[in-house]
């Protein structure tokens, strides 16, 4: 589809995500790391990118997913999550097409329902470029 987001120099293994990881001292992007995991198990098509400052999950060179920390919390975030289903309210965000997960070391996680997003998002990209 033409009227897709593209980012052409995503790559299998991006060395500047590990780099955007290693800050230790920032326990919001900790926080992360296995989302942005569970992003790149999605198979062997997913590559990856640093967009805007965070991690980005594509399949080909179609984004679906990206982490990101700020100061008061970090988040998972989708490019079409807003046609995603979420039965358990997870998404915010009021964008034509993208949402996120916010994450809070104080609020409790719908784990299941987060994996549940990461693979549906996968899913739906892929549906979205005809692999399916």
């Amino acid at each position: 589809m033409n009227d897709l987001l593209r980012f052409p120099s995503a790559v299998r293994r991006d060395p500047r995500i590990e780099a955007w990881f290693s800050d230790f001292a920032d326990p919001f992007r900790l926080m992360t790391r296995a989302w942005f995991e569970r992003m790149r198990g999605c198979g062997a098509d997913v590559r990856e990118l640093l967009h805007d400052g965070c991690p980005v999950a594509c399949v080909g060179n179609a984004p679906f997913g990206y982490v990101n920390a700020f100061n008061a919390h970090a988040s998972v975030g989708f490019y079409y999550g807003a046609m995603l289903a979420d039965p358990v309210g997870l998404l915010v965000g009021d964008g034509k097409r993208m949402r996120h997960v916010k994450l809070r070391p104080s609020k409790e996680l719908d784990d299941e329902a987060l994996g549940d997003l990461i693979a549906a998002a996968c899913r739906d990209i892929r549906q979205r470029l005809g692999l399916v």
